[in-house]
């Protein structure tokens, strides 16, 4: 079956050269043109198109705001991006098969026809994930270093709110009487969210000092938080199951040990069943923000003994108190 494939860019040159060079894919793909965003909208408007291959910088509508309403009107239609910078995040997120895929100038045309044909027999086999997540679109937005607004509503309640970028770096978050990162962490929360996009910010102070990657993290570690209250602490280690489990708690009470000493204000290093099921919850909120698993968790209940996870077969649970010097022991336990 013939699928139909939409190139956007402004470069007409360039448009004009891959329609030619994909004419000996006649046989897979029928191919049309347009010349920004808004061409697009009006060809996506009256043609089937299985695809859409789109530049990000083109006048009247960018490859942003174009990517922003396919996410919102045709969820169903992957998307490869032309891009001029190509970094490992990039790479990782097409190697991942979702809706979204890359590819990096200079490029052969025939690779980005490879490219379109398994992205579309992808899509025929039922392997392309149809949705964009908001936060790969977001750390797009942040390696392009974009100068944007993006505004959000939350499906589940209607709240409303707005991300603010500035050269790529999250200044500014709003939602409701929120502003900085408390209401980053509130937007970070939403699972299932409509956006548009403006391409400027009004925003110049930095409001907002953390990356965009533990700004998200920490999203997920609070609403995970509230869905479910943390273990009671148990007062001493149970009986490991395994002889390589239990030769792990020795190796992680060894090393914390011969770096911090006596002092360390570690209370406890233990192997609980309880967090197995918290741990695969928080790295299923990794992988679906596209950020990967959980590696390594802190949890801080307002009480004087905090908890570090290890996460791996069988967490390793690290309690602490308020003495303990928490960043170097991170440090040392994902080194």
């Amino acid at each position: 079956m013939i699928k139909t494939v939409l190139l956007v860019d402004d470069d007409r040159e360039m448009l004009l050269a891959l329609r030619e060079g994909f004419g000996r894919y006649a046989e897979s793909m029928r191919v049309l043109l347009a010349g920004d965003g808004l061409e697009a909208l009006e060809v996506l408007k009256r043609e089937p198109v299985s695809l859409v291959v789109t530049d990000l910088k083109m006048p009247r509508m960018d490859g942003f705001e174009l990517l922003a309403a396919i996410m919102g009107s045709y969820p169903d239609i992957p998307v490869i991006i032309i891009t001029g910078y190509s970094t490992p995040d990039m790479e990782r997120l097409a190697r991942q098969g979702g809706a979204v895929g890359f590819t990096a100038k200079p490029f052969l045309i025939e690779n980005l026809a490879r490219q379109i044909l398994t992205m579309l027999r992808r899509e025929t086999e039922g392997g392309t994930l149809h949705n964009v997540s908001s936060g790969m679109f977001l750390q797009l937005v942040e390696m392009e270093q974009k100068t944007c607004t993006i505004r959000l509503e939350d499906k589940a309640s209607g709240k409303k709110g707005a991300l603010f970028f500035v050269e790529g770096a999250l200044y500014d978050a709003r939602v409701g009487n929120l502003q900085g990162e408390p209401a980053a962490y509130e937007i970070f929360g939403w699972e299932q969210v409509s956006l548009s996009i403006q391409d400027h910010s009004p925003v110049r102070q930095n409001r907002i000092q953390k990356d965009l990657h533990p700004l998200i993290l920490e999203a997920a570690r609070r609403k995970d938080e509230k869905k479910t209250p943390p273990p009671a602490p148990r007062p001493h280690p149970p009986t490991a199951g395994t002889e390589d489990a239990a030769g792990r708690l020795v190796r992680i009470q060894n090393k914390i040990e011969q770096s911090l000493g006596p002092r360390s204000g570690v209370e406890s290093v233990f192997a609980d069943s309880v967090w197995d099921e918290r741990v695969k919850r928080l790295s299923r909120h990794g992988a679906k923000l596209n950020l990967g698993g959980l590696v390594l968790g802190y949890i801080d209940r307002g009480d004087p003994r905090d908890y570090m996870v290890v996460a791996g077969d069988r967490p390793t649970v690290i309690a602490v108190n308020r003495k303990c010097p928490r960043d170097k022991l991170m440090q040392i336990l994902t080194s």
